[in-house]
């Protein structure tokens, strides 16, 4: 109630009201786009490539809300955006020159910002022609290169334009553009889903008592999910007085809020694009033996053992990518001296080496917890497919997503409100 009353009011004010209005009707279009079919294709091939299909496509789908399976003009999303902001992030450890840019402030942020577009409608260009003369060429309705460029080109243009729609978003709407268009994407799919499972009730296969289970599990998940996002340690920060001429600096007392969840989503992401990956190989090679080792032994849908080894190589993929992300994003060293240059201190912890390696112990066993929380959540899916006949493919990569832009959504529109003096929901 809190949040639909801190919406009521934020609509009360016409600066907000227009932001607000933008960012839905932004939405608005990215659902109608993802409903306009690619020219040049044959709708009955695409599907029966995607009837019962898994792999990496059901991943893809549920980022594009379902534009994918559909191979509509937004079938790419904003996947090529994501694969190069994460590449770009990469390259700032490993190049020194984008190291220093990312570190002359609004200007090489910029700069960076226009190298990820670049690569952005790059990797659109290569995914576009990868899908069309590869994977999906048996769909074209016509081999030749004039159809074949016009399929590519507007599936790269598509990948083009939401990028640009996410950053009208950030200018002129509320919240992060390129997380509320994955949002609204797994959103959309929400009805579908309730149809699906009202039908399963009516024929019986499902009972009222199992949803009422479901739908109690689901809530203690979602509170949780909240309370780990939302979850940090805050390391207490003291700055020394130092008299610079005549006035004083420092003296007061700070703190550094570590993350319980530092790497958000995208060790889910990650792990499941490896396990996913033979998956999809077997589109290739659908009768092959191959095929049906993969679907047998490693997949969330074979045997028991089957299962049980997916479920443990998720797990550990998870762990080990929530580390290497935390590891990328969180430098205990650059703190330390930024920390020591502004003659700031933990308490009874002396400046330099000490302080980092203290602030290293401390990012580890957080990360601990950090990567068990997203493991439970990831592989909840695959274990309620497996005891009941409930059917939420990538259910926990999906809640994660959801829930974190909805906090940071609401963060923002929070932040909004208290500049006016409003008093919002969020404490």
């Amino acid at each position: 109630m809190g949040m639909l009353k801190t919406i009521a009011q934020a609509m009360k004010v016409p600066d907000i009201r227009k932001k607000l209005i933008f960012t839905l009707l932004m939405l608005v279009v990215f659902r109608i786009g993802s409903n306009i079919p690619v020219p040049g294709m044959n709708r009955d091939v695409l599907a029966e490539v995607f009837n019962g299909g898994t792999g990496l496509f059901a991943l893809f789908d549920l980022f594009s809300g379902g534009a994918f399976s559909n191979f509509t003009i937004f079938a790419l999303s904003i996947t090529p955006y994501i694969t190069a902001s994460i590449i770009l992030q990469l390259l700032t450890i490993a190049v020194p020159a984008l190291e220093r840019l990312s570190k002359e402030g609004t200007e090489g942020r910029k700069k960076i910002a226009q190298y990820t577009r670049y690569l952005t409608v790059v990797l659109a260009l290569v995914q576009a022609i990868g899908l069309t003369v590869g994977l999906f060429r048996r769909a074209l309705v016509d081999n030749s290169i004039f159809n074949v460029v016009v399929i590519v080109l507007t599936l790269a243009a598509g990948t083009a334009f939401l990028m640009w729609l996410g950053e009208q978003i950030n200018e002129r709407g509320i919240g992060n553009g390129i997380s509320l268009i994955i949002f609204g994407g797994i959103i959309s799919r929400l009805p579908s889903a309730v149809h699906s499972t009202w039908l399963k009730i009516q024929s019986g296969d499902i009972g009222i008592v199992t949803i009422l289970i479901f739908l109690v599990f689901a809530l203690v998940v979602i509170v949780g999910i909240i309370e780990i996002q939302q979850g940090q340690r805050r390391i207490p920060v003291q700055y020394a007085k130092r008299v610079v001429g005549r006035k004083m600096y420092g003296g007061q007392s700070t703190h550094i809020p570590i993350k319980v969840n530092q790497a958000g989503v995208i060790p889910v992401i990650f792990s499941l694009s490896l396990l996913q990956f033979p998956l999809t190989l077997t589109y290739f090679w659908p009768n092959s033996a191959f095929a049906s080792w993969v679907t047998t032994w490693l997949s969330p849908y074979g045997n028991v053992w089957g299962v049980t080894i997916y479920t443990v190589l998720n797990i550990a993929l998870i762990i080990f990518f929530t580390y290497f992300y935390t590891a990328v994003s969180f430098n205990p060293a650059e703190i330390s001296n930024n920390m020591k240059n502004n003659g700031g201190f933990i308490p009874g912890i002396r400046p330099g080496r000490p302080t980092t390696e203290y602030l290293s112990k401390v990012m580890t066993r957080i990360t601990f917890v950090g990567a068990i929380f997203l493991a439970v959540v990831a592989v909840m899916p695959t274990i309620i497919g497996q005891f009941t006949p409930l059917d939420f493919s990538f259910g926990g990569t999906s809640l994660l997503i959801v829930i974190g832009v909805a906090l940071d959504t609401m963060k923002q529109l929070e932040n909004q409100m208290i500049m006016r003096n409003y008093e919002g929901f969020l404490k």
